[in-house]
């Protein structure tokens, strides 16, 4: 095991040894992540289904309507951030799923809550247009197609979802390697 007290002593033979481990545990990731999207069925904050609930309708709408598997896994983790904090939830989900999947599906993520807000901030007294500072990114019309078509939808008592489990496999796959660190 490699020990050092402080990283500026520690040698390139120590942190080869580090990566090699940190590359053996990945698959620890995705049970993370899993056991997060088990959390949020303890959330429910006033909506007919539990947040569980709704990321599985996310992602089974996702999935039914021909997404592939980043897109399918992001809508599944879209509001795990809510286990830490509801107003910043996007981002927090956006920045679990950074390293595992392309630019677009980040972005997806991260700005949900701007293209969401059509259906509900003016009853908030806010700008329920906010996802027009948005127009022009490449990323635009996958986060319009994930609010408008899977997300906001997802609230359903009667809509039967996949199961939990089958989704497991599709977060293990992505979740095996990040893109980048």
């Amino acid at each position: 095991m490699s020990s050092f007290p402080s990283m500026d002593v520690s040698t390139r033979e120590q942190w080869m040894e580090i990566v090699e481990k940190t590359i053996d545990a990945q698959p620890r990731v995705a049970r993370q992540v899993l056991a997060m999207v088990k959390g949020l069925s303890e959330i429910t904050d006033g909506f007919s289904v539990d947040q569980m609930q709704h990321a599985l309708q996310t992602a089974t709408r996702a999935e039914r309507d021909g997404a592939d598997e980043e897109v399918i896994v992001a809508s599944l983790l879209h509001d795990v951030g809510k286990l830490i904090s509801v107003p910043n939830h996007p981002r927090i989900a956006a920045e679990i799923l950074k390293s595992y999947v392309r630019h677009e599906v980040y972005c997806m993520v991260a700005y949900h809550q701007d293209f969401q807000g059509r259906y509900y901030y003016e009853h908030l007294g806010m700008d329920p247009n906010l996802r027009d500072q948005h127009r022009g990114q490449p990323w635009y019309e996958l986060a319009e197609r994930f609010a408008d078509e899977w997300d906001q939808k997802a609230f359903d008592p009667e809509f039967e979802p996949e199961s939990f489990e089958h989704f497991e496999p599709m977060v293990i796959n992505v979740f095996a390697q990040a893109h980048s660190l």
